[in-house]
């Protein structure tokens, strides 16, 4: 068992980068994501589900925040778990390329909005959800914190089934 926070203290190694990605990969995102809600509001979309938001943003903070306080940054990488994290990244890049402009972390919507049926959306109802479940678990499993996958798997489960009903709710009257 590794010292609380030595990632704080050792040279950056794969582990250290891989996390610098995915804070900066979710810091771009909540910056793109904010930029489509303000839009989407303005063109006459209503929020949704706005209650249950902010959970979803701590629950995300404390799974980064345990990552880097628990991980130990010396612990090699597995090539399968990459070439699986990789894939979730590259299943990411396609769900919002395909979505574009509609893209948020919020529920926005309006009648005269579209339904994104491309790309993934073609296979999937919801596979950006698909994204971050596979990343809640996958994360924590290729930098060797089992218990945090599990946790945190269970706990995000909960938020999502709230979530993906009221989405779906908002979504019906839109059609498939």
């Amino acid at each position: 068992m590794n010292a609380l926070g030595t990632i704080f203290n050792t040279t950056p190694t794969l582990v250290t980068w891989v996390l610098i990605y995915i804070v900066a990969q979710r810091l771009s995102e909540l910056v793109y994501a904010n930029h489509n809600t303000r839009r989407l509001l303005a063109e006459g979309g209503k929020e949704f589900g706005a209650d249950h938001y902010q959970y979803f943003i701590f629950l995300h903070s404390a799974w980064l925040a345990i990552i880097f306080l628990m991980v130990d940054p010396l612990r090699p990488i597995g090539l399968v778990m990459l070439a699986v994290f990789i894939g979730t990244q590259i299943l990411r890049v396609w769900t919002l390329a395909s979505i574009g402009r509609w893209w948020t972390t919020r529920i926005i919507s309006a009648p005269h909005f579209d339904r994104v049926n491309r790309g993934p959306y073609k296979f999937l109802s919801h596979p950006n959800y698909t994204v971050v479940v596979l990343e809640i678990a996958i994360i924590p499993l290729m930098l060797g914190l089992p218990w945090v996958a599990l946790v945190f798997s269970i706990l995000n489960a909960i938020l999502l089934r709230h979530r993906i009903k009221v989405e779906n709710d908002v979504l019906v009257p839109r059609g498939r």
